[in-house]
């Protein structure tokens, strides 16, 4: 650990676990950490940092909180507690569906995300799961959108967190959504959808692009309700915003969705209005024992 070299180590105050993010300093002309978190992070002043840094909220690898003229060098890894003084309070709760040794499984609600970002550090699932279980070692082993509800798996320990990360970086982990969204009369069922998708405008949106598809989709239907039909649909691939943005571009964007086809205007989140979509099912196979395992969401989607 470099900064060990000329800098200062400070007592670590036990800063929360679920605010937790991590940056590996990059290269530059900085002369310690403070300098380059400044540059860094342009929207966060110099003072709010020093201000971290003097109640342990930075830390090195090891945990060790980091003083105001701790080293910079290029590849250290840093701990940062991201702060948020005005956090909009989610007034839904997740049920836990199962808890073992090595996993959680999390039936999550509309608008909860499942880690800390933007406005959002306590208010996420990750921090109200550690609270609930008294685990700081929880990880998410995937994501979905904060707006989607549904199944979200969480391991649980260290030492098996590599064997199951590799179900989902292998495709051996199978991912059934529901959606609600218009009808297409006009498209056979089933039917699959393979486009390649890339970081679109504003940042946070994506895009079809022309060229080597990245994103595959099955889809089917699940019951015709009058204009609006259930939908069935399976990611094959595991790219941001996929499920979405496919079921925009077949002419049936999901019920409540405000970013596809079209950017909608900005407001605060309409809570009898949700995001139509729920990660129903996950179903794999065990890489501890062999065994099969399935979980479902006790959630339902219904229409307006």
């Amino acid at each position: 650990m470099v900064a060990g070299q000329g800098s200062t180590i400070v007592a670590m105050q036990s800063p929360e676990p679920d605010a937790r993010s991590t940056l590996d300093l990059p290269p530059g002309p900085w002369t310690t950490v403070l300098d380059c978190l400044a540059a860094r992070f342009p929207r966060i002043d110099r003072e709010t940092w020093r201000a971290r840094m003097r109640r342990g909220r930075v830390l090195d690898a090891e945990g060790r909180a980091l003083a105001e003229d701790a080293a910079h060098s290029a590849g250290l890894r840093v701990h940062y507690f991201r702060e948020v003084e005005h956090e909009p309070p989610i007034p839904f709760e997740a049920e836990v569906l199962h808890v073992d040794r090595h996993l959680v499984v999390v039936d999550k609600p509309h608008f909860l995300p499942v880690v800390p970002a933007g406005r959002f550090v306590r208010e996420t699932l990750l921090a109200r799961l550690t609270r609930r279980l008294g685990n700081a070692d929880l990880v998410p082993l995937h994501r979905i959108d904060r707006e989607t509800a549904g199944l979200v798996l969480f391991s649980a320990s260290r030492d098996s967190r590599a064997a199951y990360q590799a179900l989902f970086r292998e495709r051996r982990i199978r991912k059934q959504y529901e959606a609600l969204a218009p009808a297409l009369p006009g498209l056979a069922f089933p039917c699959e959808r393979r486009s390649r998708l890339m970081p679109g405008e504003p940042f946070f949106r994506m895009c079809e692009e022309p060229g080597t598809a990245n994103a595959h989709t099955r889809i089917d239907v699940l019951a015709r309700e009058d204009d609006v039909w259930r939908y069935a649909l399976e990611p094959v691939s595991g790219r941001k915003h996929q499920l979405r943005v496919h079921m925009a571009a077949l002419g049936a964007p999901i019920a409540g969705d405000r970013l596809y086809p079209e950017l909608g205007v900005h407001a605060d989140d309409d809570f009898d209005a949700p995001l139509a979509l729920l990660a129903r099912r996950l179903a794999f196979v065990d890489p501890l024992d062999g065994r099969p395992r399935s979980f479902e969401s006790r959630r339902r989607l219904t229409s307006r």
